[in-house]
C-alpha cells in the first residue's frame, strides 16, 4: 500500500500520494501505517540540506504517534469503526506526502534548489502537520479504549502541531540570500569571493565534485522538463542555479571524486528485477521504446511509431480508440531513463543516434545573462589552466571541457570562441592515457561547433585526432577519434585530408574489428562521411574495408550496425569496382538474408539500394540471383509502402528490374540490352 518512490522516478515536489481503498482490511491498513510511520521515523538520521527544523519537528510528531498505532494492533476488526478507518485513511494519505517531502529535502543533487525553495516548503510542512491535528481531533479515543498514556501521547501531538510554527528558517533565509548575492555579482560581471560560495555548499551539504555534479545534473533535467512546458521564468531561474554549480565544479573541488555515482546508478538498476520488458515495448511496433513520447490519453508510444500512424491520417489513439483532442506528444523522461537502465543491466543495445538525446536546442541561448557571464569566466579559467597549468591542471581542464561541451552549444560556443582549442590538441599526444582520452572527448565535443573545424584543420588537428585513432591508449579514446573525424569529414575540403593521413583508413579498420558496438559504430559513420568524397572510394576499396564490412552482416546482431554496414557498401556498390568487390566477398545472400528479416525500415532501405546498385553493376548475374529469391519481392514492396520517399524510388526501380527480367529471362542478347538501359534510366 505505501508506494516506494525509490523503485520509480517521481518529480521533485511531486506528491502521487494515494488514498487506500475503501475495502482495505482495517489491520493491513494498520499495518500500511506503522510501516510508513516507522520509514518517516527513520529520517531523523538523513542530512537535510535546509528546512532541517521543519522536517525534526514534522518526523518527532508522527514519531509520537507510533505507539498509540501499536496499541491498536491488539484490537479484533470489529472494534474498528467506520470513522476510525476513515481517519486511519486519511493519516495514511498525509503521511505519505510527509514522505515525499522529506525524500525531497534529503536528496542529493537537489538541495539548492530546495533551499531556493525553502518558503515553499515550510509552508507545506506546516499544511502537513495541520492536517494531521484535524484529523486526530475527530478521533474517538474513548471507543477504542487505549491506555491513558497513550492518550496523552495524541493528545499531546494535537496540542503541539496547533501551535508549531513552520516558517522560514532563518539560516534558510540568510544562505539563500547570500546565494542572491552572489548571483548579482555575476550579474555585474564580478567574480564572487569563493570563500562566500564555500560557505553556501557547506551549509548545503555539498562538500565534493560528484556531490555538486548531481546538482548540475538535476537541475539540468528541471530544466529540460519546464522547457517542454516554455515556463521561460523557471527556465531563467534554474539556468541561474545550475550556471553556478557548473562554476563551483569547475573551481572550487580539486579531487573528482566520480565513484559514487557508478555506484548510485548500481543500485538503481538492482531495483529493475520486478519489472516486466513487455511494458517497454510499443504497442504499434512491439519494438523496445527508445524514445517514448506519452499522447493526452495518457497512453505512450514510441516517437517514429505515433508519426507514422498520424501521418496515415490517423486521427485516434491506437490503444484505446479514443479520438484526439490534438496530436501533441511529450517525452516520457522517466520511463525513457528506466529503458535505459534495463538494456544496460541486460546488455541490451540502447542507440545513441536516436532521439532519446537531450534536446540541445533549448541551450542554444544562455538561459540568461548571469549563465553568460559565468560560463564566459569560466572558459577564460580553463583556457589559462590549458595554457600555463600543471599536467593534473591540464587533465582536469581537459576534463571540465568535456563536460560543459556536451551539455550546451552555448557553453561549445563560449568555449571555442575562448581560442582553448590549439592547447587542447597539443594534449591529444599525451603520455598520459586518461589525459589523453579526456583531450580527445573535448574536441570530439567541440568538433561540432561550426567555426571549430577550421581552428582544428589549422592547428595540425587532423594528424593528432588520427594518433590518437592509431595508437589511443584507451579504446574509448580511439571511439572519439572516429567521431571527431566524422564531424570533421562533414566538410569537404577536409574528406581529402583526413583520408590522405597514413593512418586514416588502417585505424578505422582496426576499430571496425573491436568488439564493442561503439566502435564499430563510430569506425564505419567515419568511413561513411569520408565515402562523401568521391576519389576516397578507391582508397577504401584498397584499404581492405568490404570483406570486414560483409563479415560484419554476417556475424554482428546489431541490426544498427548491419544497417551502417549497408549503407557503406551501397555507396561503394555505386561504382563498378565497388560492386566487383562485395560479390567477391560472397555477400549477395547475405544481404538479401537481412532484408528478409529486418525489422526497421531504414535498414530495409539500404539494402535495398544496396541491392539496386549490384544490379546496374552487376548485370543479369547478379538480378538472377535476387529474382530467383521469392521472399525479397515482399520486403521490397514494405519499403514501397512504408519507407521513405527516396527508399520508395530505389524499392519501385528494383521490383521493375526484377519483373522484367522474371519476363525477358529466355530473351535473346537484345532484350538483355534493353534491360541493362532500363537499369541505367531507373537509377
Amino acid at each position: 500500500m505505501i508506494p516506494r518512490s525509490k523503485d520509480f522516478q517521481r518529480r521533485i515536489m511531486s506528491s502521487p500520494a494515494i488514498r487506500p481503498c475503501e475495502c482495505t482490511p482495517p489491520a493491513t491498513l494498520l499495518t500500511s501505517l506503522i510501516n510508513l510511520t516507522r520509514t518517516i521515523c527513520s529520517y531523523r538520521y538523513k542530512f537535510f540540506g535546509s528546512n532541517k527544523k521543519n522536517a525534526i519537528k514534522s518526523i518527532r510528531q508522527i514519531g509520537i504517534l507510533l505507539s498509540f498505532f501499536e496499541e491498536l494492533q491488539d484490537r479484533s476488526s470489529d472494534e474498528f469503526s467506520d470513522l476510525i478507518v476513515l481517519v486511519m485513511s486519511e493519516l495514511h494519505l498525509i503521511f505519505q506526502k510527509i514522505l515525499y517531502l522529506l525524500e525531497d529535502c534529503a536528496l542529493e543533487g537537489a538541495r539548492l534548489f530546495m533551499l531556493m525553495k525553502s518558503e515553499l516548503i515550510a509552508n507545506r510542512f506546516r499544511l502537513l502537520v495541520r492536517s494531521v491535528a484535524l484529523a486526530l481531533e475527530i478521533f474517538p479515543l474513548d471507543s477504542m479504549g487505549v491506555s491513558v498514556d497513550v492518550v496523552e501521547y495524541v493528545e499531546l501531538v494535537i496540542k503541539q502541531t496547533r501551535r508549531a510554527k513552520f516558517g522560514i528558517e532563518g539560516e534558510d533565509e540568510e544562505i539563500l540570500n547570500e546565494v542572491k548575492s552572489i548571483l548579482t555579482l555575476f550579474d555585474n560581471r564580478i567574480v564572487p569571493n569563493s570563500s562566500k560560495i564555500k560557505c553556501v555548499l557547506d551549509y548545503i551539504g555539498v562538500k565534493s565534485w560528484s556531490l555538486c555534479n548531481k546538482e548540475v545534473k538535476f537541475l539540468d533535467s528541471e530544466i529540460e522538463f519546464e522547457w517542454s512546458n516554455q515556463d521561460e521564468t523557471e527556465v531563467s531561474f534554474l539556468s541561474n542555479l545550475m550556471g553556478l554549480m557548473n562554476y563551483c565544479r569547475c573551481m572550487l573541488f580539486d579531487v573528482v571524486d566520480s565513484e559514487a555515482d557508478g555506484h548510485v546508478d548500481e543500485c538503481r538498476i538492482e531495483n529493475m528485477e520486478c519489472l516486466n520488458p513487455d511494458d517497454f515495448r510499443c504497442p504499434i511496433s512491439l519494438d523496445f521504446m527508445f524514445d517514448p513520447v506519452t499522447l493526452v490519453t495518457g497512453q505512450t508510444y514510441e516517437r517514429s511509431s505515433i508519426q507514422k500512424w498520424f501521418r496515415t491520417a490517423n486521427l485516434t489513439c491506437p490503444n484505446t480508440g479514443e479520438r484526439l483532442k490534438n496530436r501533441e506528444v511529450v517525452p516520457n523522461l522517466a520511463l525513457r531513463r528506466i529503458i535505459r537502465q534495463y538494456c544496460s543491466k541486460n546488455s541490451i543495445p540502447f542507440p545513441e543516434s536516436s532521439k532519446q538525446k537531450p534536446d540541445l536546442t533549448r541551450t542554444i541561448a544562455p538561459g540568461s545573462p548571469i549563465v553568460k557571464n559565468i560560463i564566459i569566466f569560466l572558459a577564460d579559467f580553463l583556457a589559462n589552466f590549458l595554457e600555463s597549468g600543471t599536467l593534473e591542471e591540464k587533465n582536469r581542464a581537459a576534463f571540465e571541457i568535456k563536460l560543459l561541451s556536451k551539455a550546451s552549444l552555448f557553453y561549445r560556443c563560449c568555449l571555442v570562441k575562448i581560442g582553448l582549442i590549439p592547447n587542447l590538441l597539443q594534449l591529444l599526444r599525451s603520455e598520459d592515457n586518461l589525459t589523453q582520452k579526456n583531450a580527445i572527448a573535448a574536441v570530439l565535443n567541440l568538433s561540432k561547433h561550426s567555426k571549430s573545424k577550421k581552428i582544428i584543420a589549422e592547428n595540425r588537428g587532423l594528424e593528432a585526432i588520427v594518433h590518437v585513432l592509431m595508437t589511443g591508449y584507451k579504446v574509448e579514446s580511439r571511439q572519439f577519434a572516429a567521431g571527431t573525424l566524422f564531424y570533421m569529414a562533414s566538410i569537404e575540403e577536409y574528406r581529402k585530408l583526413i583520408a590522405e593521413i597514413p593512418n586514416t583508413l588502417p585505424g578505422l579498420l582496426n576499430l571496425l574489428k573491436d568488439n564493442a558496438d561503439r566502435s564499430k559504430k563510430n569506425a564505419m559513420v567515419a568511413i561513411y562521411g569520408l565515402l562523401m568524397h568521391s576519389d576516397n572510394h578507391r582508397k577504401v576499396l584498397s584499404s581492405g574495408a568490404v570483406p570486414l564490412l560483409v563479415n560484419l552482416i554476417e556475424t554482428c546482431e546489431s541490426e544498427i550496425l548491419i544497417s551502417d554496414s549497408m549503407e557503406i557498401l551501397a555507396s561503394l556498390a555505386g561504382k563498378p569496382e565497388g560492386t566487383a568487390a562485395i560479390l567477391r566477398s560472397g555477400a549477395l545472400n547475405s544481404i538479401m538474408k537481412f532484408l528478409n528479416s529486418c525489422s526497421s525500415i531504414t535498414g530495409r532501405e539500404y539494402s535495398v539500394s544496396l541491392l539496386v546498385a549490384l544490379c546496374l553493376n552487376g548485370g543479369s548475374e547478379v538480378i538472377g540471383v535476387i529474382a530467383k529469391n521469392q521472399t525479397v519481392i515482399s520486403s521490397v514492396y514494405s519499403v514501397v509502402s512504408e519507407g521513405t520517399s527516396r527508399g520508395k524510388k530505389k524499392a519501385n526501380s528494383l521490383i521493375r528490374v526484377l519483373h522484367e527480367f522474371t519476363e525477358l529471362e529466355s530473351s535473346n542478347s537484345e532484350a538483355t540490352h534493353r534491360l541493362q538501359d532500363r537499369i541505367v534510366q531507373a537509377w
